[in-house]
């Protein structure tokens, strides 16, 4: 065995703001000082890495010297901890307002998973695997969430089976909050999937059946939605792209909607968004 050094691309500020996390964690908690094999912030260290990409859990431990249980149990507090401080749909719909916001981006990602056996009744009364998605033909966990007009992400919902479609989840999730916010002001962009959403979620126009085809005004709205909805797709690059690990999520698909909304308060902190008082 050969033992290196390497180095984490991630600021020092965001690791002590774990830490921090993980300090106030451990004093609500009761934990007697100096029990705990890590300290908050070499325990914030490895569970950046894990968001970073490092889903050899067996791996960071033996790095960090602790067993493999104890890898997993100071990761998913991490996660916890993280996901505690994402701000929930009213607060992120208050700030959109509060901050003028002239419009917020839904949009949904399918996060992939490994292989979960869980039955469900499709609409057509028929069985089938709920965490499969016949769209991307894989099993993963839909997410839905809202993005700013620039792209980044204010709000993530929690996760649903890869096999509801983004309308049934936004229903589910998002909907109603944003008609009161459209009412007030705060439209919603989306693309096609949306269509039938309802007032104030803007969707593309669809093409006429036969061989009608669009009008000139219908076209250029049609063009004029995309380019301001594009960046929406944004949202989901900054969180996929910077946190690696929700490429494929290799632990119980139910924590996705934590593990989604700790990765949304790290990018949150990368581009100075966090509240001043937390």
């Amino acid at each position: 065995m050969i033992a290196h050094r390497a180095t984490l691309d991630v600021s020092r500020a965001l690791v002590q703001y774990v830490a921090r996390l993980l300090h106030e964690e451990r004093r609500l908690r009761g934990t007697p000082k100096g029990s705990r094999v890590l300290s908050p912030f070499r325990q914030a260290v490895m569970v950046v890495r894990w968001f970073r990409g490092e889903h050899d859990v067996p791996k960071l431990g033996r790095d960090h010297r602790v067993s493999r249980a104890t890898a997993y149990r100071y990761i998913h507090e991490g996660i916890e901890v993280l996901a505690a401080q994402a701000p929930d749909l009213s607060q992120a719909l208050e700030r959109a307002h509060a901050e003028g916001l002239a419009y917020v981006i839904l949009d949904g990602t399918l996060i992939s998973i490994d292989r979960c056996a869980e039955q469900t009744v499709s609409v057509k009364g028929e069985p089938i695997d709920a965490w499969y998605s016949g769209k991307a033909h894989q099993h993963a966990g839909n997410l839905q969430a809202l993005s700013a007009p620039d792209g980044l992400p204010l709000w993530i919902a929690e996760v649903e089976p890869g096999s509801v479609h983004d309308l049934t989840a936004a229903r589910a999730h998002v909907l109603g909050a944003l008609y009161a916010a459209a009412a007030h002001g705060l439209p919603t962009l989306a693309d096609s999937g949306y269509d039938g959403a309802g007032i104030g979620i803007h969707t593309p126009i669809k093409q006429p059946e036969g061989n009608q085809i669009l009008s000139p005004d219908n076209r250029t709205y049609n063009r004029l939605l995309r380019a301001l909805r594009c960046l929406g797709e944004r949202g989901f690059a900054l969180l996929k792209g910077r946190w690696r690990t929700l490429q494929h999520i290799t632990v119980s698909p139910s924590r996705i909607g934590d593990i989604a909304r700790a990765a949304l308060v790290l990018t949150h902190f990368e581009h100075n968004y966090l509240p001043a008082i937390r």
